[in-house]
């Protein structure tokens, strides 16, 4: 195998590999975690703990319920919902019965759901109310059979839970009318399958765990399939990189994260939700990050020591007022992942905290993380850092060759946490897998003699001026560090001369900034060609649910 320069640059203690082979499955390490921990708290939400123990008769009796319903192992079961105590319940519930998790975003159109579920095949849903509405609006057209709705305020108990549920339903008037006869209650599933007895299925790390499917930025979305072995891996190598700064948590504190991202987010599922089942911490779920006055009172109400966001997040949190009604001291790691970290970003997180954002990298297809920063460093490297242990990554030029030291290429990811591939498409799969067992990221970077990866950009968001490479992530980084400027994207559009040229759209903090302010500091800080010919103001970016900036829609509206 090809040596790894990169090994060196470890924090100390952190393993070159580690060992997926010591759980069967994730059912093991999620059984294993819910009997030694059985008394603490698993899930804080809206002031509601759920415990281990709790969280292992719920998910043991919906189990149970799913396989009555006639589903048998590997069969699909999608969860469309927002971070609710009942994510993780339905999460482990499938996963014991033998099943496969579907994760689905709650924002998708009825177009967009009635794709995955028919992609997946999927024969049941767990769905929280507030988008039952798509659900009608496409359920005819897909294979789905059995409906289990959940609502807000379902494990919070009676009296807040009906209260929660009423607010939610008629004050705040955010569930739209549905008809989906048939459906049954979630709390009335999970009664029924107290009943009944789960019958344990003989999982193999082998087996389908996760499908996974991908933002489709690259075209229709696809379904990444993780195994069980993929995810397990992930989860262990997120423990050893972390290490280092969470061994700090003082002994008899409960390790305690933030779950400020969404669950059907592949980063939250596996750093979020995993990796707290398998040390037996704490996750705080925030059901709606962009409510950042709730999620700051949320945090003002807890002791926490890992927070695992993107930049969106910790920019916006960040230049809030009411941030320091926190207390961030215990705070060990925070992990940047999804989109570029910026440098302005990192040093204003760092002066308010105390504590680095170690940016990492990943995708779907990788469960996700395949590199991150040494937990241990404490300036901003700009980097994606090093990849993980028992991870590789090498440079790839378009014929699949590795690139000459110092060049920019493909980045390509070979380890356990690699999918088996996309669901049904052995096409799409041939074009991301090397023959030697890397996948292709479609990520354009570079490497330097330590090992740490730089990713210069995607493949097709290279903006092109007479000839030169202009990669939108560096003008971003550069243009944030201006004051007065809170978001900022980048994009090619069409140039008469140029072939193309950068256009540039910013989110103003302050209205006092103007647009030669904005010339004279990217004069001052980039060369001629990667500077913006157009430049624009707006209220707001589009964005993912999960705050990634969307380049593309802006791309599209010239």
């Amino acid at each position: 195998m090809m040596d790894r320069p990169w090994l060196s640059s470890y924090s100390p203690g952190v393993p070159a590999d580690i060992d997926a082979s010591q759980y069967a499955s994730l059912v093991q390490l999620m059984e294993e975690s819910f009997q030694k921990n059985a008394d603490r708290t698993a899930y804080s939400f809206m002031g509601k703990e759920v415990s281990f123990g709790q969280t292992d008769s719920l998910s043991r009796a919906f189990a149970a319920y799913l396989q009555g319903l006639g589903l048998a192992k590997g069969d699909r079961v999608a969860i469309m919902m927002p971070n609710v105590p009942q994510y993780p319940v339905a999460v482990a519930a499938i996963l014991r019965a033998g099943m496969v998790v579907v994760n689905v975003n709650p924002l998708y159109t009825p177009r967009e759901l009635e794709h995955q579920l028919k992609d997946s095949g999927a024969k049941a849903i767990v769905i929280i109310e507030n988008f039952a509405n798509t659900l009608e609006q496409c359920i005819a057209n897909t294979p789905v059979k059995h409906v289990v709705l959940t609502a807000m305020g379902d494990q919070l108990g009676l009296l807040k839970g009906a209260l929660v549920n009423y607010v939610v339903r008629n004050v705040k008037k955010m569930v739209p009318a549905y008809k989906l006869p048939g459906a049954v209650r979630f709390n009335d599933a999970v009664a029924q399958g107290t009943r009944g007895t789960l019958k344990k299925p003989d999982i193999k790390p082998d087996d389908v765990a996760v499908l996974q499917y991908t933002g489709g930025t690259t075209g229709v979305s696809k379904g990444a399939v993780l195994l069980h072995r993929n995810v397990i891996a992930n989860v262990l190598q997120s423990e050893a990189w972390n290490h280092p700064a969470m061994g700090k948590v003082p002994a008899g504190e409960q390790p305690t994260g933030v779950c400020a991202l969404p669950l059907y987010h592949i980063f939250a599922f596996t750093v979020g939700m995993f990796l707290s089942l398998r040390t037996g911490g704490k996750l705080i779920l925030i059901p709606n990050p962009r409510d950042l006055p709730a999620v700051l009172k949320e945090l003002s109400k807890h002791t926490f020591h890992s927070f695992p966001a993107v930049n969106t997040l910790f920019n916006g949190l960040a230049n809030h007022p009411d941030f320091l009604t926190v207390n961030w001291k215990n705070l060990k790691v925070s992990v940047g992942g999804g989109m570029a970290v910026q440098g302005a970003v990192a040093k204003l997180w760092l002066d308010k905290t105390g504590c680095p954002i170690c940016e990492g990298y990943g995708l779907s297809e990788t469960s996700p993380s395949a590199s991150c920063n040494p937990v241990t460093n404490t300036g901003y490297t700009g980097s994606i850092g090093l990849p993980l242990p028992s991870t590789y990554m090498k440079l790839l030029d378009d014929d699949g060759n590795e690139v000459p030291h110092g060049q920019p290429g493909e980045i390509a990811i070979k380890g356990p946490q690699v999918m088996a591939g996309y669901w049904q498409r052995p096409d799409e799969t041939a074009k991301v897998m090397t023959p030697d067992g890397f996948f292709k990221s479609g990520d354009i970077g570079t490497v330097d003699e330590r090992g740490y990866f730089k990713i210069v950009d995607r493949k097709k968001d290279m903006v092109l001026v007479s000839g030169f490479n202009v990669y939108p992530n560096e003008v971003e980084d550069v243009v944030a560090g201006l004051d007065g400027v809170l978001e900022c994207a980048v994009v090619g559009v069409a140039d008469d001369k140029t072939g193309e040229a950068v256009k540039l759209v910013i989110v103003r903090k302050t209205p006092e900034l103007t647009e030669t302010q904005v010339r004279e500091f990217c004069r001052a800080n980039l060369t001629g060609y990667k500077q913006p010919r157009v430049i624009e103001f707006r209220t707001d970016l589009p964005k993912t649910p999960v705050g990634k900036i969307l380049r593309r829609e802006l791309r599209d509206k010239k």
